[in-house]
């Protein structure tokens, strides 16, 4: 999915972020792509853990139409499938239902890079999804509907600044799918991660 920007692009230079307010406006495929995959994501683990709660694509930033492209619907069908083995782990539900609502960019930042602190793989990228979730579900329940943009913000700062070149080498997105057979190795890797990562959250908030 890399194009000839990535090319022209002078070592200095800062991919672009989405706009804060109104509908995300991106114009990076990559970037664009995450946040709709992050929408997709968030929204089908709330139709699945709280199936009276209604949240559109709109609700967090997006296009009413984003989520009808049948490749995006796959991308977040695998990454869902990841999230699946996630939850399986008692101990890491217990530490993430602690984790406040207004939780500090600071604090999401240094655990987003305690995430991939020593290596990528597409079980972290949920794992960094699946904090995103929980503090976007958080903003929802809480009726502080100002975060859910901020949090999305910031999960794309991270992408844009820790995994761009990785999902660039994956071929964008559409590379979870290709990696299917591994995902439940992934996942456990990931497990043990976020233990860690929460347990480091809950300490420091």
């Amino acid at each position: 999915m890399s194009d000839s920007r990535d090319e022209e692009k002078s070592p200095g230079e800062q991919e672009p972020q989405g706009a804060v307010g109104g509908e995300d406006v991106i114009d990076d495929p990559i970037l664009e792509q995450g946040a709709v995959v992050l929408r997709g994501y968030v929204i089908e683990r709330i139709n699945t853990e709280d199936p009276s709660r209604h949240v559109s694509s709109e609700d967090l930033g997006g296009r009413p139409d984003e989520l009808q492209d049948p490749q995006i619907k796959e991308v977040v069908d695998q990454l869902l499938k990841i999230a699946d083995e996630l939850n399986r782990n008692a101990e890491l539900q217990r530490l993430i239902n602690q984790v406040q609502g207004n939780c500090a960019q600071d604090i999401f930042m240094k655990v987003a890079r305690s995430i991939f602190a020593d290596g990528i793989n597409w079980g972290r990228v949920v794992a960094l999804f699946h904090l995103a979730y929980r503090l976007i579900y958080k903003a929802l329940t809480t009726n502080h509907l100002e975060n859910i943009r901020m949090v999305i913000s910031w999960v794309l700062q991270v992408i844009r600044e820790q995994l761009y070149a990785w999902l660039v080498q994956q071929g964008g997105w559409e590379g979870v799918i290709r990696s299917f057979s591994r995902w439940r190795a992934a996942a456990i890797v990931a497990s043990v991660v976020l233990v860690a990562t929460f347990v480091y959250l809950r300490r420091t908030r």
